[in-house]
C-alpha cells in the first residue's frame, strides 16, 4: 500500500520530539485531516498521547524486535485510509542496538525501510547558527535517510529564530516552524517517562493548547507538502501470525493506572486470532473473571500503589484461586505482584500474591534498560520450550531475592551477550521483568 507520511526525529532524547509530534497531530486532526500515528521502539506511553491527539489508535514499530513481515503489516494497517501517517522517533535519529544493519531499533531504520522523510526537531536553547552544522551532519550521515525539513524548538526570540533558520536554509533544507520556549509545553514526567495520558486531569485542554501552538508556530501546509512527496512502502494486508500467540481463548487482562503497559499490537493480534479480552482492575479490587482461561498482568506502576494493591483482598484471593487451575503470567510490574513482597520507595514492605517466591524493592532503585532476547525454558503462555521471544526491560525496581522457583527464560541483551536466567515459574504461574514484543 502507499500513504503519505513523515517521521519526527531529533539528534538526541529530550529535544522535544513528543511535544512537537503531539502538537502536529492535534493541529492536523483539528483541520479534519485523517491522521494516524506510530511510535518507533518499545515505548508504551507515547502511543496513548498519540491516540488522544488523533482520536485513533497508535502502534509501536520496532525494527529490532519485530520481524519484517510483522513490521510491514502493522505499518500498513495503521496507515490504511489515513491522509497522513506520522511516526514519532525514539532517542536520537541513529541511536539503536549494535548489530545487523537495518535491525537496530533506530528511527533511521524505519525511515530507510519505509521510504519516509525525516523532519528533524532541533533544541536550539543553547545555540543559534551552530544548529546548521548539526543539520549538515545529520543530512549527510546516511544516504538512505533523508532530512526533508527542520522544526526549531525552545526558541528564545524572533532574532534567535532568524539566526538559526537563516543558517540552516543555506543548506537547502527548509525550516518548517519554530516552537518557542514555553513551560506550558512541558509534559510532566516520572521515573519511567511521561506521566500517562489517562492520568492527566484535563487532557483535552492540553491537546487543544498544543494544537493552537502548532497552528501559530508551525507551517502545517509545508509539513503536508513534505509528507506528500514520499509514500510509505509497506505491503497492505501482509499476513503474519500474532506477534505473541494468544495466551488463552478468554484472557483476563489487568488494566488500570497500576497495570497499563501492554502493547496495542499484542492485544490487537490476540483479538484478531479470536481471543476475547476481559479487562479487570486490581486497584478497584476486582478479581480476574472466572470465565477466563488465562490471566495476564502487564507492567505499569504497581510500586506507586503497593499499599492499595496489598490491601485489595478480593483481587489477591481471586488471583490465587485463579492460579490453582489456569495460567497466570506477569510482566515487569505484574511479575512484582506475583512475588512474596514489594518494598515501596519509603522502605515499607507490602505483602503480594506469593504465587512466586521472589521479593522486589523500589527503595533500592537501579535502572535496568535494554532490548532482550528470551529463550523460554519451559512451555508457557509465551510459547513452547525453546521458543525465542524478543522484547525489552525498563524498570528501576530491583530483585532483592530471586526465590527458589524454576527460572522462566534465558536472556541475552540487544547485542547478543548472555545475561543468564531470569524470572520464575511455579506450576501454572510464570513471570519476569521481561516485556514481550514479538516471537522469533
Amino acid at each position: 500500500m502507499t500513504a503519505r507520511g513523515v517521521i519526527i526525529a531529533a539528534p538526541h532524547s529530550g529535544a522535544g520530539k513528543t511535544t512537537v509530534t503531539l502538537a502536529l497531530l492535534a493541529a492536523l486532526t483539528r483541520r479534519g485531516i485523517k491522521v494516524r500515528a506510530a511510535k518507533a521502539g518499545p515505548d508504551y506511553i507515547d502511543p496513548g498521547f498519540h491516540a488522544a491527539a488523533t482520536r485513533m489508535p497508535s502502534v509501536n514499530l520496532d525494527s529490532w524486535a519485530m520481524p519484517r513481515p510483522l513490521l510491514d503489516a502493522l505499518a500498513a494497517q495503521a496507515a490504511e485510509d489515513a491522509d497522513i501517517f506520522v511516526i514519532e522517533g525514539v532517542m536520537g535519529l541513529f541511536d539503536g542496538a549494535a548489530g545487523i544493519a537495518g535491525q537496530s531499533g533506530s528511527t533511521a531504520d524505519l525511515a530507510a525501510h519505509f521510504n519516509l522523510p525525516i523532519v528533524l526537531v532541533l533544541d536550539i536553547a543553547r545555540q543559534a547558527q551552530s544548529a546548521a552544522a548539526v543539520v549538515r551532519g545529520f543530512a549527510g550521515h546516511d544516504p538512505a535517510v533523508r532530512i526533508a525539513g527542520v522544526i526549531l524548538n525552545r526558541v528564545a526570540s524572533e532574532k534567535h529564530r532568524m539566526l538559526a533558520a537563516g543558517a540552516i536554509e543555506t543548506l537547502g533544507i527548509p525550516v518548517l516552524g519554530a516552537m518557542p520556549r514555553d513551560s506550558t509545553l512541558t509534559l510532566p514526567e516520572r521515573h519511567l517517562g511521561l506521566v500517562q495520558a489517562g492520568e492527566h486531569a484535563d487532557l483535552p485542554a492540553l491537546i487543544g493548547h498544543l494544537a493552537a501552538m502548532a497552528e501559530r508556530h508551525l507551517d502545517l501546509n509545508a509539513v503536508l507538502v513534505t509528507a506528500a512527496r514520499f509514500a510509505i512502502s509497506a505491503t497492505k494486508g501482509a499476513s503474519h501470525t500474532p506477534a505473541v500467540p494468544p495466551p488463552g481463548q478468554r484472557v483476563a487482562l489487568a488494566h488500570d493506572q497500576a497495570f497499563s503497559f501492554v502493547y496495542p499490537h499484542l492485544v490487537g493480534a490476540w483479538r484478531k486470532a479470536g481471543a476475547e479480552i476481559i479487562p479487570f482492575s486490581p486497584l478497584a479490587d476486582e478479581a480476574p473473571a472466572e470465565r477466563a482461561d488465562c490471566c495476564w498482568l502487564p507492567g505499569g506502576y504497581p510500586e506507586l500503589h503497593a499499599g492499595a494493591l496489598s490491601g485489595a483482598t478480593r483481587f489477591m484471593s481471586g488471583l490465587r484461586h485463579f492460579a490453582e487451575s489456569r495460567p497466570v503470567h506477569g510482566e515487569c510490574g505484574g511479575y512484582m505482584i506475583l512475588g512474596e513482597t514489594l518494598e515501596d520507595q519509603t522502605g515499607n514492605q507490602h505483602t503480594m500474591a506469593g504465587l512466586l517466591g521472589h521479593t522486589t524493592s523500589f527503595a533500592k532503585r537501579k535502572l535496568h534498560l535494554g532490548y532482550r532476547t528470551a529463550r523460554l525454558l519451559a512451555d508457557s503462555v509465551l510459547g513452547a520450550k525453546g521458543a525465542i521471544v524478543r522484547g525489552h526491560e525498563f524498570h528501576y525496581a530491583s530483585l532483592v531475592s530471586p526465590g527458589d522457583d524454576e527460572p522462566f527464560a534465558k536472556l541475552c541483551d540487544g547485542e547478543g551477550r548472555e545475561l543468564g536466567t531470569a524470572g520464575g515459574r511455579r506450576g501454572r504461574v510464570s513471570g519476569a521483568f521481561f516485556h514481550a514484543i514479538a516471537a522469533g
